[in-house]
C-alpha cells in the first residue's frame, strides 16, 4: 500500500470517533497494514495484528451475513460482519472492500469497517466527508450510467469538480477510448450484477501523460438487492506497468539477440527488438575492425571512424538514416557517440542540451534530421564487451510525446551489454573463421600443376556454421610415367585443429606420392601418420580427468591414379565415399572399390581396385559435405549426384558449378570439395617401346632403337641426351637388374625414359673416385634429365627420367 495514501482520516480532521477503520489483507489473507481508526474499533495495535490471519484475528467464532469467513467473503464484497473485538466482545460492523496493489504490483484488498448500526446526522455528514476528501479515484454512476458522486482523489486525476460532472456519462468525462471501454464495463456489471476489473492505457486528461490504470466496476445494491448504482475506482498502476515492460523487454534480449554468429545480423536485432518499445530510431555503429575479427584499438587522434551495422525505425524505410549499413561514418571528437567511446558512459539528452547543440553545429545533416523529424530524446549507449568499447548505439524519440527517463536509460544500457557480448562472440568467431580460412586457402592447391593425364576442375565451399570450418581438400599431383594422382580428403571435425591437420596430411600425401607407392601401401602409410600425430596430440594436451572428451584424429582420404599410356585407373579409400564414373555415353556408376577404414583407426589393411576408362571419360571425386546433409543421407545424396553427372554439360566448370548449386544448401553445414577430371589416352604414335635381352649387346640396339625414333618425332634436338640416358639405364638394368628388360619412350610435354626390370634392388646415387672405371651413370642421368626416379612394382621396378623439349612455338 502507497505510504501517500493515509488509512483513515485523522489527519483530515475527522474526528477520531467517526474515522473509519481501515486494514489491508494481502492475497493469502493476512493482515498487511493496520489504520489507528482499527486499532480503535477492535483494541488490536499495529504490531499485533499486521502479520496474522485476518480469520484467526476477528472472525473466531464469527463471520459475515453470507456465512462466509471473511478472507473468502472480501472479493468484490460488501455488506455486515460480526467481528470479535480484543477483550472478546462482539462487533457488528459494516465491511466494503476495494482492490488494491502494493509498491511491487502484488494484488491486495484495502478493507474499509464502519458501525452497522444507522449513524446519527452528524456521523453521517462524516461519511461523506471522508468520501468527498477519499484520495482514491471513486466515482458513483447512477443507473442511466450518469454520475453521482466523485472522491478527492477523482477530481484531482480528472481535472474537474464534481459538481461539474455531476449527471455527465463516462464518455463525456474521459478522453476516448479509454472512456468507451468503462462505459462497456458499466452496462455489463449493470447486466450481470458481477464486478470487473481490468485495465486501460491512456489519460485522464489531455494535458496529462499517457498512463496505465486498473479499472474496477462495483455494483451498489439497494435494501431491496436491486442494483442502484455503480461504483467505479481506478487506481494508477503506470509504474508497474513499465517495470513489467522492461522486463520482459531484458526477456526477449536474451533470445533474441545473438541468434547468429555475425555481426551485422546480431547488431540488426538489438535495433528490431528496441525500436518500437523503447525508442522510434535506432542506429547502431561499430569499430570497423570489428568488421574484420580484429579487437578495437583507440583512436590516437580522438576521431572515430565507424561502420554502420544497423537502424530501424518506427518509420516505413527509415527515413531519418543518413546512411546504410555498412557505410562508414566519422564522428567528430566532442560529439557525444564519440565521448560515449572514449568514456564507456552512457548519456541521455534533450535536443535543447548544450551537447546536443554543439553537435548539431558541427554535423549540419544530423541537425537537419532532428529539425526534420522533431527529435526531442537521444540516448547514446555503449556497447561494451570485456572491458572494451566495441561500438555505440543511438536511440531516438521523435513519435512517442514522453522523453527518455534515466529508467529507460538503465534499461538501454543492460540491452547494449547483452547485445555487445553477442557482437563480440560474433567478432571472435569471424577472426577465428577468417584464420582457419585463410590457413586452409594457403594449405589447398593454388593452381593445379601441370600434366597431360586429364583435364579438371575443383570447387571449395567452406561450412557457414557455428561450429566453423572443416578440413577438406583436394590435390592434383603429377607422377612419372605421364601419369596423376587424384586426391580428396576429409579431417573430422571443424575448426583451426581440422584446417592444420588437413594441411599435414596433403603434405604427407603429395610426399608419398613422389615415391610412387601404390595407392593401398600409401594410404597405409597415411594412417600410421595420422595415428602418430594422434598420440602426439593425446601427449601434449592438458590432463582434464573430469571430462572425457576424444582427442583421437580421424580422416578418410580417396585416392586414385589414372595411366593415360594403359588407360586404366588404380585407387583406394580410406574410408571415403566412391569416384563417379562417368563414361563418354553419359553412363554414370559408382567404381565398387571395396571401402578401407578411416585413417587413425589403424591396423587394417585397405585394397586396391583397378578399372579401364575410356578416353574423354569423367571422373568425379567428392567430399561427404556435398552429398550428405540434414535433409537426406549419403544414399540419396549419391542418387542426386549421379542423376548431376548424367545432364549434358558444356564444360567442366559447368559441371562444378551445377553440382554446388543443385546439391548445396544456402548455408551448408558442412565443408564441401570436389574434383572432376576428363580423362585424356596417349595413342601409339606417342609411345615406343622395347623389349631388350639381358646382353650388353644390345645397349647398342636400344641406342639406335631411340635415335630412330626421335627421327621419326622430330626431335632431334635432345637425341644426344636421349641416347645418352637411354644407354646408362639400359646399361645398368642389364648389368646390375635381372631380366626381362623393357625400354619405353613417352612422348608428351617432356620426353620420358622407362627401363623396366625385374630386380627389386633401388640404384643409388653415389660418389666415384678418380680411378674407378663405374659408378658414374646414375651421376650423369642426374645431371642430364629434368627429373628422374624409381617406381615399384610387384614384380619389379621402373628407373625413369624426364628430358624437357625445346619450346618449338618460339
Amino acid at each position: 500500500m502507497r505510504d501517500a495514501i493515509p488509512l483513515d482520516g485523522d489527519a483530515d480532521g475527522i474526528p477520531d470517533r467517526a474515522a473509519p477503520a481501515t486494514a489491508v489483507i494481502d492475497a493469502q489473507g493476512v493482515v498487511a497494514g493496520w489504520s489507528p481508526g482499527a486499532e480503535r474499533m477492535f483494541g488490536y495495535p499495529p504490531h499485533a495484528a499486521i502479520g496474522r490471519p485476518v480469520d484467526r484475528l476477528l472472525g473466531a467464532g464469527a463471520g459475515t451475513d453470507t456465512g462466509a469467513g471473511i478472507h473468502a467473503a472480501l472479493d468484490g464484497w460488501s455488506g455486515t460482519a460480526l467481528l470479535r473485538h480484543q477483550d472478546g466482545r462482539r462487533l457488528k460492523v459494516r465491511l466494503r472492500a476495494y482492490p488494491w496493489v502494493d509498491g511491487e504490483g502484488r494484488a491486495q484488498r484495502l478493507v474499509v469497517a464502519t458501525p452497522s448500526r444507522p449513524p446519527p446526522d452528524a456521523d453521517r455528514a462524516t461519511q461523506e466527508a471522508a468520501f468527498a476528501q477519499c484520495r482514491l479515484p471513486v466515482m458513483v454512476f447512477d443507473s442511466a450510467l450518469r454520475a453521482v458522486r466523485a472522491s478527492a482523489g477523482a477530481q484531482h486525476e480528472l481535472g474537474q469538480s464534481e459538481e461539474h460532472m455531476a449527471g455527465l456519462r463516462v464518455t463525456d468525462i474521459l478522453p476516448d477510448p479509454v472512456c468507451q471501454e468503462v462505459e462497456d464495463s458499466m452496462r455489463r456489471v449493470l447486466v450481470t450484477g458481477e464486478t470487473e476489473q481490468f485495465r486501460v492505457r491512456g489519460r485522464a486528461r489531455p494535458a496529462l501523460r499517457e498512463g496505465v490504470w486498473s479499472i474496477t466496476v462495483s455494483p451498489l445494491r439497494g435494501p431491496d438487492g436491486r442494483i442502484r448504482q455503480l461504483e467505479v475506482s481506478a487506481l494508477d498502476v503506470t509504474e508497474q506497468h513499465l517495470a513489467r515492460e522492461r522486463l520482459s523487454l531484458l526477456n526477449d534480449a536474451s533470445t533474441r539477440i545473438g541468434t547468429t554468429l555475425d555481426v551485422m545480423r546480431t547488431a540488426q536485432e538489438m535495433a528490431d527488438l528496441v525500436v518500437g518499445h523503447l525508442a522510434d530510431f535506432v542506429t547502431i555503429d561499430l569499430l570497423d575492425s570489428l568488421f574484420r575479427g580484429v579487437e578495437p584499438r583507440p583512436s590516437p587522434t580522438g576521431a572515430v571512424t565507424l561502420r554502420r551495422a544497423a537502424q530501424q525505425s518506427v518509420l516505413p524505410g527509415v527515413p531519418e538514416a543518413l546512411y546504410r549499413p555498412g557505410d562508414v561514418d566519422d564522428y567528430p571528437p566532442s560529439t557525444p557517440p564519440a565521448r560515449c567511446l572514449a568514456t564507456g558512459e552512457a548519456s541521455l539528452h534533450r535536443t535543447i542540451d548544450p551537447a546536443i547543440r554543439a553537435w548539431q553545429q558541427v554535423d549540419a545533416d544530423r541537425s537537419g534530421v532532428l529539425h526534420t523529424f522533431g527529435v526531442h530524446s537521444v540516448m547514446v549507449i555503449p556497447l561494451r564487451a570485456r572491458a572494451i568499447t566495441l561500438g555505440v548505439a543511438l536511440l531516438v524519440r521523435h513519435r512517442r510525446e514522453e522523453p527518455f527517463t534515466e529508467d529507460d536509460l538503465v534499461l538501454a544500457e543492460e540491452i547494449g551489454a547483452r547485445a555487445a557480448v553477442a557482437v563480440d562472440n560474433a567478432r571472435r568467431y569471424t577472426l577465428e573463421r577468417e584464420t582457419a580460412l585463410a590457413l586452409q586457402r594457403s594449405l589447398l592447391p593454388r593452381r593445379i600443376a601441370a600434366q597431360e593425364a586429364v583435364d579438371v576442375a575443383h570447387r571449395y565451399r567452406p561450412a557457414r556454421t557455428r561450429a566453423g570450418l572443416g578440413g577438406d581438400w583436394y590435390d592434383v599431383i603429377p607422377l612419372s610415367g605421364a601419369r596423376v594422382a587424384l586426391v580428396v580428403g576429409d579431417v573430422v571435425g571443424h575448426g583451426l585443429r581440422a584446417s592444420a591437420t588437413m594441411g599435414r596430411l596433403r603434405t604427407a600425401v603429395r610426399t608419398l606420392a613422389d615415391v610412387d607407392l601404390p595407392p593401398d601401401e600409401l594410404l597405409t602409410q597415411l594412417d600410421d601418420l595420422v595415428t602418430h600425430v594422434a598420440s602426439e596430440e593425446e601427449a601434449a594436451a592438458p590432463p582434464t580427468p573430469d571430462l572425457e572428451v576424444p582427442t583421437g584424429l580421424i580422416a578418410t582420404c580417396l585416392y586414385v591414379v589414372y595411366d593415360p599410356v594403359s588407360r586404366r585407373c588404380t585407387a583406394a579409400t580410406a574410408g571415403h565415399p566412391p569416384p563417379a564414373v562417368v563414361t563418354p555415353a553419359g553412363t554414370v556408376d559408382f567404381a565398387a572399390i571395396r571401402p578401407g577404414p578411416p585413417l587413425g583407426l589403424g591396423g587394417l589393411p585397405f585394397e586396391t581396385r583397378e578399372w579401364d576408362m575410356p578416353p574423354g571419360g569423367l571422373l568425379a571425386l567428392y567430399t561427404d559435405g556435398l552429398v550428405q546433409g540434414t535433409r537426406h543421407d549419403l544414399g540419396s545424396g549419391l542418387a542426386r549426384l549421379r542423376r548431376c553427372l548424367e545432364r549434358p554439360a558444356e564444360s567442366l566448370e559447368a559441371i562444378c558449378d551445377d553440382l554446388f548449386r543443385t546439391l548445396l544448401p544456402a548455408q551448408p553445414q558442412d565443408d564441401a570439395a570436389l574434383l572432376v577430371a576428363r580423362t585424356r589416352a596417349f595413342d601409339a604414335d606417342h609411345v615406343a617401346t622395347w623389349d631388350l635381352p639381358s646382353d650388353p649387346a644390345a645397349v647398342a640396339d636400344a641406342r639406335a632403337g631411340v635415335a630412330a625414333r626421335l627421327a621419326a618425332w622430330n626431335l632431334e634436338d635432345v637425341a644426344f641426351t636421349a641416347v645418352l640416358l637411354v644407354s646408362e639405364l639400359v646399361t645398368n638394368a642389364i648389368r646390375y637388374g635381372q631380366p626381362p628388360v623393357q625400354l619405353r619412350l613417352i612422348r608428351g610435354a617432356a620426353l620420358i625414359c622407362e627401363v623396366y626390370d625385374s630386380s627389386g634392388t633401388s640404384p643409388h646415387l653415389r660418389r666415384a673416385r678418380t680411378y674407378d672405371e663405374g659408378g658414374r651413370g646414375l651421376l650423369l642421368v642426374a645431371q642430364f634429365a629434368r627429373r628422374w626416379g624409381t617406381r615399384h612394382r610387384a614384380e619389379g621396378k621402373t628407373i625413369w627420367a624426364e628430358i624437357e623439349l625445346p619450346d618449338r612455338t618460339a
